[in-house]
């Protein structure tokens, strides 16, 4: 037997090895970390995405909440999981992009650690204040902020999380001093704002949208491109005059080293699942979009979010811890 024949062979070999592997994958439930709290925006979207891959994948994600340190704590967990696609990680913005900015001993490098599978969803952020502060559009909030410096303050569901960026660029774009309050989580933040313990809050507005009704909150205005049409009367925070746009974004991300095979699966039956009736349904309701990328634009994303985070916190003096 020829050495070329015998290479053709194993090559053959190995293509049936992969090919059964992946139609064998998964044969096991798959543990889906969620960096943050039961009930906050991330928990929300982490469980509508996972009852749709359930039905997809035919095998149960089995969503498990790890909270803490701004999501470093569960992002963490799955970068040291072993890489066999039985560990996933439901990530944002905060662990993946913010936080190897904020805080120069993040324990897992986002780029080397993991291997990014797909763009799950965008949903716009909300800014919200207690009723009792004397402004009701952005301009006021301004103005009252300006008059007030470093006496007004906002909460954030922990230091390095998107709701605590969100603030701090606000408080870069409009020229504001307005202090940050950290909290274990949005659910803690938003308490805290109807408590009058602080006075502002970004936070998803399909969270905030009960407190909003109940007269809890005040919105003041959306912090994505667009209108949300769950408020279309609530006007943008650009519409306001400040260059201004952020948006809660969160996807899926495995243990660097999966297989590709495992990757690519995971990848097809997350866009599957994202066009179900059911969990398109449940998103519109909350006012998030889903979106799914192939894993190449999700690292691109990825890598843009580093970058504009790295220039926030830079320009807002945020200290490194």
């Amino acid at each position: 037997m020829s050495t070329a024949f015998k290479l053709l062979v194993f090559a053959g070999c190995a293509l049936v090895a992969s090919l059964t592997a992946a139609q064998s994958y998964p044969s096991k439930p798959i543990r889906m970390v969620a960096p943050s709290s039961p009930g906050g925006p991330v928990d929300t979207i982490a469980r509508i995405t996972a009852q749709g891959m359930t039905e997809t994948l035919g095998q149960q994600i089995v969503i498990e909440n790890r909270a803490g340190a701004a999501g470093q704590i569960g992002a963490e967990l799955v970068a040291k999981a072993p890489p066999d696609g039985y560990t996933v990680l439901f990530g944002f913005s905060g662990p993946l992009a913010i936080s190897p900015n904020v805080n120069d001993t993040t324990p897992y490098d986002t780029l080397r650690d993991f291997a990014p599978v797909t763009l799950v969803a965008a949903a716009p952020y909300v800014l919200l204040v207690h009723p009792t502060v004397p402004a009701k559009t952005v301009k006021q909030l301004v103005a009252l902020a300006k008059a007030r410096p470093g006496k007004m303050n906002f909460a954030s569901g922990g230091t390095g999380t998107g709701l605590h960026m969100a603030g701090e660029l606000f408080n870069v774009t409009a020229g504001t001093r307005i202090v940050h309050v950290p909290y274990k989580g949005a659910n803690p933040g938003i308490a805290a704002l109807m408590s009058g313990e602080v006075d502002m809050m970004f936070n998803g507005l399909s969270a905030a949208m009960s407190h909003i009704k109940a007269g809890r909150v005040r919105a003041i205005a959306v912090g994505g491109g667009e209108r949300s049409p769950l408020m279309p009367e609530l006007p943008t925070v650009a519409e306001s005059g400040l260059q201004f746009n952020t948006t809660g974004w969160y996807g899926i991300v495995a243990p660097r080293g999966t297989p590709q095979a495992a990757i690519a699966r995971l990848h097809a039956e997350t866009v599957r699942a994202l066009n179900l009736p059911a969990v398109k349904s449940q998103f519109t309701k909350l006012a998030i979009d889903g979106k799914g990328s192939t894993p190449e634009q999700f690292t691109t994303l990825i890598r843009e979010e580093l970058a504009l985070w790295a220039k926030v916190v830079k320009s807002a003096g945020i200290k490194s811890k």
